[in-house]
C-alpha cells in the first residue's frame, strides 16, 4: 500500500479504522529525510496491516498542535483513531516493526 498524506483536513478519516502509522515531519529536516526510504519500505511490507500516513508540520499546524509534536520525526501509532503509542527520531525498520507489534 502507498504511504497516504494527509492534511489538517482529511487526517481523522485517515487514522480512524484499524492501525495506522503517522510520521510528523518537514521538508527541511534531516532525520526525516533518513527515515523516509524505510516508511516507504515498511509500506510496502506491512501495508495490508499498517497504514502508513506522513504529515507535514509545516503545512499542517493545528494536527501537530493537537498531538502536541515538539520535535521531528515523531511517530505516533493509532487504533481505530486513538494514539496508543508515541516516538521520536529515526528509527531502522527492524525496531519501527517492532515499535508497531509491541503497541497494536
Amino acid at each position: 500500500m502507498a504511504i497516504v498524506h494527509a492534511t489538517d483536513q482529511t487526517f481523522e478519516q485517515e487514522i480512524l479504522k484499524g492501525v495506522s502509522l503517522v510520521d510528523f515531519w518537514a521538508a527541511w529536516c534531516g532525520p526525516c529525510k533518513m527515515i523516509a526510504p524505510v516508511l516507504e519500505e515498511l509500506a510496502a511490507e506491512v501495508g495490508d496491516d499498517v497504514k502508513i500516513v506522513k504529515v507535514d508540520v509545516d503545512e499542517n499546524q493545528v494536527t501537530a498542535a493537537e498531538y502536541q509534536i515538539m520535535s521531528i520525526p515523531s511517530l505516533l501509532l493509532f487504533v481505530d483513531g486513538e494514539v496508543k503509542a508515541k516516538t521520536a527520531g529515526f528509527m531502522p525498520k527492524e525496531m519501527l516493526i517492532e515499535f508497531i507489534n509491541d503497541n497494536k
